[in-house]
């Protein structure tokens, strides 16, 4: 089962519908699940039970949820619920949530594994140790309890653990003991009868007992942060192993790509097993284990291993179609020997490509369904190149040094000193441009570095001002709009425990728990200024283990914070969790707002939870979240938002701060299952971790670039990023520059094309998606219509029929139970409901819920002779399987 905090949405789909691909092919349709089965993440999102809904499940049964909120439930006999899964999709993202009485595990006394002490059933009369009678007594007595909490005759008992059924006979033969003797006692008037059951069978069996009858509570937050006990909250792993939640990011970045290449060249079945390579290992980092940095470091590093081994199989494919769709180009004529590489330590600037040929070309694809620009930085070894686009137009270029703190990280095996800038603009939808890259004598021109001689930075509509005492920022401003902002580091140690009891809980994995007061990693920095024509820095060394660039550019409305954090100090006994702070003034009112899974947004309050009281004993680690795509606070309709690069820990702890946890040493482990110390190396050396926030600011109610459309497209660039393939070329090449797109027509800003894939035989999986949700934006949240039948410039749509969302079933063909909620949200729901919504679209909510109901889905195979104009409305992401004509 994938985790839910540190996950993305786009990661989980294709997860889900792979998982649900494998089982169609293996068991047909008596092998699909209807119910969502995640008895074990730690923490639950609302995102999640959205995609349950719209995977056509029935259900979704939870194992963990915060002790407080579950001692709530059960004295409140609320453990079951309608959970609503998206403000956008209303009464259809619905899903009857259960939570389960006791984790997956079995009653006491009744585990019958190796690893257990549990007596078995002895039912020889004659035996001293005879023991049915007591062990009957006692499982009554739990079922007793268990029938205080639910409100229905049907009650899911679980019989497992961790690593059992090893011994799956001995578990078997105590079980049908178990029903048997339970069951002789309705001979004397006992009301239960156990039977062997599923999930599925026991939601239809609560469905039927209540269809006509109830109507549930209505639930519209989530179930974050988790703790088990009034010291173990676990927000730790929102952060944990840094290195592979960023590597999980590239591997969807680079899948999406791989797959949107394959379908549009139509390479052949024999190629899919070089993308299945890629989509097997990336849906196993979205396991509740490996993406949230949980598992032992052997562990992780083979998670690692079959992520690059999967992107280097799908680099065959990228290659292939590459020079395919190049040679339908007219006067191109790719050699299918040519290369189209990809440099991963780009991050680290080390290319061997650009490093090591005086000439070589860069083919840029861009996985959007918009044109985007992209700033392209390569480390190079000269100091003059020219850059040739596809119109043998010379591109205006810059020529930047590599701090020190770059060029010094562990493991980098690069001579370059300096990397060359240029700005590819409008590359085209799924599509490419290629660029000829040489040295030259004369060219490029370095941007100089100045030493504490000014205090701003400036390029195009942004500036930075920067406080000359201390070295830290003081302001930001982007195009008419100026917020003063400080940035700076801290740091908390962690607590150290023996883990024997609450109060000794180490932090560790899972959990963060700090001790003591946060520590400023410095109070003055030493800093330089790089003015460009392309792009400024202002470079930041804060101690021996915190480096920044803060850096702006001549397209981008926002400001990048690129951070290299490590190795992290031991001191002593303690641990290092790094933060990074941003503080402004704004009066967010104890309020701030985070991502579910990079779709939707929830509203946070400081010590607070919407639908229980909160007792606080952690008030630090129990106000972080997870933050997948971006973290904001508002006041009044301005907000501060901060977008990341990974999945990360946040909150505002203070009105006007944000705070996002980057890098964390545990020395200690926590005892939640990982059993070793979170201290990640590498060449020997604490791990260093290099990184990237974007900040941005705003108004949200304007009529055009809202801060929200702003946010919007920062996510969507930096998700699916224009990836960069390298070329050597011979020094008389000059054909090669060319560019391609997919499309016939760049689609509008608030749509994407989700998913295009190669499907069953010789069709394709198409996903269309409505990127604002329905509070966002004035106009881009509006419904829109897209016109699928001549989209793709190779082939033509001749069907298009649609499906659920993991693209297993046809959607006319999927029903669900239908379990009714009622219109009070538990607790003080109400105030968080209508804290989610925009002032401006309160009154027009009732317009937009006309529209999405208005606008609901076609369920009917839809070809060329009928409409293939498909309505998405806000939030909305339909799915098809389609047939092509690829004839000219």
């Amino acid at each position: 089962m994938n985790d839910e905090a540190a996950t993305h949405y786009h990661s989980i789909i294709d997860q889900m519908t792979w998982g649900l691909r494998k089982l169609n092919d293996t068991f047909g349709e008596c092998g699909r699940p209807k119910i969502g089965w995640q008895i074990d993440p730690f923490g639950h999102s609302r995102e999640m039970a959205n995609i349950f809904a719209e995977l056509g499940f029935d259900a979704v049964l939870l194992g963990r949820i915060d002790y407080q909120e579950k001692e709530y439930r059960w004295k409140t006999q609320t453990p079951e619920m309608v959970w609503r899964g998206s403000d956008s999709l209303g009464k259809s993202s619905d899903i009857f949530t259960g939570i389960l009485y006791n984790t997956y595990g079995p009653p006491p006394g009744f585990c019958f594994d190796i690893l257990c002490n549990d007596d078995p059933f002895i039912d020889d009369k004659k035996s001293f140790e005879y023991n049915v009678d007591q062990k009957v007594d006692d499982f009554i007595a739990y079922l007793d309890n268990a029938t205080k909490v639910y409100t229905t005759n049907n009650i899911l008992i679980t019989m497992g653990e961790d690593f059992t059924y090893q011994d799956a006979e001995s578990w078997f033969i105590n079980l049908d003991k178990l029903i048997t003797y339970v069951n002789q006692r309705q001979e004397n008037g006992s009301k239960y009868h156990l039977i062997y059951s599923t999930p599925s069978c026991y939601v239809q069996s609560v469905y039927n007992e209540t269809v006509n009858n109830t109507k549930w509570l209505l639930k519209e937050d989530d179930f974050f942060p988790y703790a088990s006990d009034p010291h173990a909250f676990w927000t730790g792993y929102f952060t944990s192993r840094p290195a592979i939640k960023r590597f999980e990011r590239i591997g969807n970045n680079f899948l999406q790509v791989c797959k949107q290449l394959y379908a549009l060249a139509d390479l052949g079945p024999e190629d899919s097993v070089d993308l299945n390579a890629l989509r097997e290992a990336m849906g196993v980092m979205q396991h509740h284990d490996a993406i949230t940095g949980t598992e032992k470091q052997h562990v992780a590093n083979d998670y690692a291993r079959h992520l690059q081994q999967g992107i280097e199989e799908c680099e065959i494919i990228t290659q292939a179609a590459i020079i395919k769709l190049s040679n339908q180009t007219d006067n191109i004529k790719i050699n299918e020997n040519t290369t189209f590489n990809s440099c991963q330590l780009l991050n680290i600037s080390q290319c061997s490509y650009s490093e090591n040929y005086k000439k070589f070309a860069v083919t840029i694809y861009n996985p959007l369904s918009r044109s985007v620009d992209k700033l392209v930085r390569v480390p190079v070894l000269g100091n003059s190149y020219s850059v040739i686009d596809s119109k043998n137009n010379s591109l205006e270029t810059q020529i930047i040094s590599i701090p020190d703190f770059v060029k010094n990280i562990p493991g980098r095996n690069s001579k370059a000193e300096q990397e060359l800038v240029f700005i590819a603009n409008d590359l085209p939808a799924f599509g490419w441009k290629s660029y000829i890259i040489s040295e030259t004598s004369n060219g490029s021109r370095k941007a100089p570095i100045v030493q504490k001689q000014s205090d701003t930075v400036n390029i195009k509509d942004a500036s930075l001002i920067v406080d000359v005492d201390t070295g830290l920022l003081k302001n930001i401003i982007i195009g008419e709009i100026s917020l003063p902002v400080n940035q700076t580091f801290q740091y908390y140690e962690g607590f150290v425990g023996d883990n024997s009891k609450f109060e000794k809980r180490s932090s560790g994995a899972y959990i963060f728990r700090p001790d003591g007061p946060i520590v400023n990693a410095a109070e003055t920095v030493n800093y330089t200024i790089v003015q460009g024509n392309l792009v400024s820095e202002i470079r930041q060394q804060f101690n021996e283990f915190i480096s920044q660039i803060i850096r702006v550019n001549s397209i981008d409305n926002f400001v990048e914070f690129d951070w290299v954090i490590g190795p992290l100090p031991q001191n002593g006994t303690k641990g290092i969790e790094v933060v990074t702070k941003f503080t402004s003034n704004l009066k967010s009112d104890s309020t701030f707002y985070t991502d579910t899974n990079g779709k939707g947004e929830l509203k946070r309050v400081r010590d607070f939870r919407p639908t229980w009281n909160l007792n606080l004993s952690e008030p630090i680690a129990g106000n972080y979240y997870p933050i997948t795509s971006q973290i904001s606070i508002r006041e009044d309709d301005f907000e501060l938002a901060v977008l990341v690069d990974r999945a990360q820990g946040g909150s505002s702890l203070k009105d006007g701060e944000i705070e996002l946890m980057i890098h964390r040493v545990c020395l200690h482990d926590d005892a939640f299952g990982v059993g070793e110390a979170l201290n990640e190396t590498a060449f020997d050396k604490g791990l260093v971790v290099r990184g990237s926030h974007y900040v941005t600011i705003g108004n949200r109610s304007t009529t055009s670039d809202s801060v929200s459309a702003t946010t919007r497209d920062i996510a969507q660039r930096k998700l699916l990023d224009a990836w960069i393939f390298f070329t050597p070329l011979p020094s008389d090449d000059t054909q090669f520059n060319f560019e391609f797109s997919g499309l016939t027509r760049t689609l509008p800003r608030n749509v994407q094309i989700l998913t295009l894939e190669p499907w069953i035989g010789f069709s394709f999986l198409l996903r269309l998606e409505h990127v604002f949700e329905i509070n966002e934006d004035p106009t881009l949240a509006q419904p829109v219509v897209v016109q699928l039948e001549d989209l793709f410039v190779n082939y033509k749509i001749l069907s298009a029929q649609e499906t659920t969302l993991g693209g297993n079933q046809w959607l006319k063909d999927n029903h669900r139970l239908n379990f009714e909620a009622n219109d009070i949200v538990g607790h003080q729901g109400h105030y968080y409901y209508s804290g989610n919504l925009l002032s401006d679209f309160e009154e027009n909510f009732n317009d937009l819920e006309m529209q999405r109901q208005q606008f609901k889905r076609q369920t009917t195979v839809v070809n060329a002779d009928n409409d293939l104009n498909i309505t998405l409305t806000s939030g909305q992401i339909r799915t098809f399987i389609i047939t092509i004509n690829n004839e000219p």
